[in-house]
């Protein structure tokens, strides 16, 4: 079994003493970090410091005990072994629900980047510790009105830790691009994961979603149901039809099932305006990535490819290490030693600060180490063309920002990105794991001001020293659910290819609205997409080696 991630080892159990590690906008993390990474919080006599779960801690306002008061005493706490922590015991104690929700309270006053800016309402006010979580973050907004905090998020122990130790997901393999969520709905798959029921059912990219088990889906107010169907809780088949791309319907009956993701996908070159052109197509950045990404670059390397296309339109992000090894793997020696990201935490944790390089080595991720005797195969690149649309997020950001802090050349086909600079710090307790804003990352020029996103701009209207703000020189061109990602006739890719050869766009379309994205607030009839932090976050661990 493999070893309990040192991620959650850390914060599982160093939360007794108050020590994080965890994760953020930042980058591999092996530069150094200050002294410690010491909370320190001032002794309260609201909440239990004894051990003893019996007795239900008070709140006081404007009052906060240690988090390590309350971590691990549950409502309902867990019997039995851990099996992704090397069959350890559970660290669950008897508790209540009172402490459950003492215990986010401290966390987030200890943790969270805008802490001062929390409420702190009672937390008997609330039936339920997810109610109370919810409203655990700062209401402020950006200067274009945008909710400052959009990304707060939990999810069961269960679910993140298959998909963070091996990839594994439960569904039907569909990523959706959510057009419309609120009637008339427009649910297109963007692509088909290998192997899965969708794929098995011959679904593809472009299909349109009609109904759900009989109920219309454009414009039915069954939105539970809906729901339910589309991102199940339960193992139950379900019937789905669409429409293709060429107009035909078309019927899949599947159940959401547990299998591996291919996060690499279409790796190739392409010839095209006298270049060898490299094309790959990197979904999110989890540890199984690292072998098809190495794959994929050694072989742009025997091909001869002297430019490349990456392609993460669909890319939320994922772990920061990953992130910094690929823009090792683009820019190659011109960026040993450089700052990949700066990430800076709360005031009350600047000794927390950190520093994080591009990072050349493999990663042992069994044993979550890094490999100091191997070197990760690189094109040396000073140019690099890169897929978004509002589904880039996160640690992709991080590699278009990482990249132009160094003077890399980084041409942007597609719309803008999502805008999340921002890093979590991902918290078990009582079966559950919490996401709260925590660090903010910025480049080794000190840009990190993206919170609306990376926008392609034509070069025209840019002027300054690259990597100081988020117009990115390209082309804006709008997803094209009509050719397969890959084929060099799809308009993002074909506008790459031709800016390559011609230092112009092929297209250059008008802004559309944004699509719907993982965790948006949910209106009436609308059907709302899960928030995956896997694949909509920044992540990283301490590992060996750094």
């Amino acid at each position: 079994m493999k070893q309990f991630s040192s991620l959650y080892l850390a914060i599982g159990l160093a939360l007794s003493t108050n020590v994080l590690t965890g994760c953020g906008g930042g980058g591999t993390e092996s530069g150094t970090s200050g002294d410690t990474n010491n909370v320190t919080t001032p002794d309260s006599s609201n909440g239990s410091s004894t051990g003893d779960g019996s007795t239900e801690p008070s709140w006081q306002a404007g009052v906060f005990a240690p988090a390590s008061n309350f971590i691990n005493f549950c409502a309902n706490p867990r019997s039995g072994v851990d099996k992704y922590n090397n069959d350890q015991p559970y660290p669950d104690k008897t508790g209540t629900v009172m402490h459950e929700k003492m215990w986010l309270r401290s966390f987030s006053h200890e943790t969270y980047l805008w802490y001062d800016e929390l409420p702190d309402n009672n937390p008997q006010d609330f039936s339920t510790v997810a109610d109370y979580f919810t409203q655990l973050k700062t209401t402020q907004r950006n200067p274009d009105g945008s909710l400052k905090d959009q990304f707060h998020y939990s999810e069961t122990y269960e679910n993140y830790q298959k998909e963070s130790q091996s990839g594994v997901t439960t569904s039907y393999g569909i990523r959706w691009a959510a057009i419309e969520t609120a009637p008339p709905r427009n649910f297109t798959i963007a692509y088909v994961e290998p192997n899965s029921p969708a794929a098995q059912s011959g679904l593809t990219r472009g299909d349109s979603l009609l109904s759900v088990d009989g109920l219309d889906f454009v414009n039915g107010d069954a939105v539970a149901q809906l729901n339910e169907a589309l991102f199940p809780t339960e193992t139950k088949a379900h019937t789905f039809v669409f429409r293709s791309v060429q107009g035909d319907e078309k019927s899949a009956e599947m159940t959401a099932i547990d299998f591996a993701l291919s996060p690499v996908q279409n790796a190739k070159y392409i010839d095209h305006g006298g270049k060898r052109v490299g094309y790959v197509q990197f979904n999110q950045f989890i540890a199984s990535a690292q072998g098809d990404l190495i794959k994929a670059f050694n072989d742009f390397i025997t091909d001869g490819v002297s430019e490349l296309v990456l392609d993460m339109r669909y890319n939320g992000g994922g772990l920061i290490h990953s992130a910094a090894q690929l823009g090792y793997m683009i820019a190659g020696d011109s960026s040993l030693d450089r700052n990949f990201g700066v990430t800076t935490y709360n005031a009350k944790r600047q000794g927390s600060n950190r520093i994080y390089t591009f990072e050349p080595r493999q990663i042992d991720w069994a044993r979550e180490v890094f490999l100091n005797d191997t070197t990760l195969p690189t094109l040396n690149l000073s140019r690099v063309y890169v897929l978004t649309t509002d589904d880039t997020a996160s640690a992709s950001e991080m590699v278009i920002n990482g990249l132009r802090g160094i003077d890399v050349e980084v041409i942007q086909i597609g719309t803008t990105t999502r805008g999340k600079p921002y890093g979590f710090l991902p918290a078990p307790n009582c079966g559950m794991v919490y996401y709260t804003i925590q660090s903010k990352s910025a480049n080794e020029k000190g840009f990190g001001d993206y919170a609306n996103g990376f926008t392609p701009t034509s070069a025209s209207e840019i002027s300054g020293e690259a990597g100081l703000d988020a117009r990115v020189p390209g082309c804006r061109v709008n997803d094209d659910f009509s050719n397969a990602l890959g084929d060099k006739n799809e308009r993002l890719l074909a506008t790459a290819l031709h800016h390559s050869a011609t230092g112009s766009c092929l297209f250059n379309d008008a802004p559309q609205g944004t699509s719907a994205r993982p965790g948006d607030a949910d209106i009436s009839h609308a059907v709302t997409l899960p928030f995956k932090p896997l694949r909509d976050g920044a992540i990283h661990a301490t590992l060996e080696g750094q």
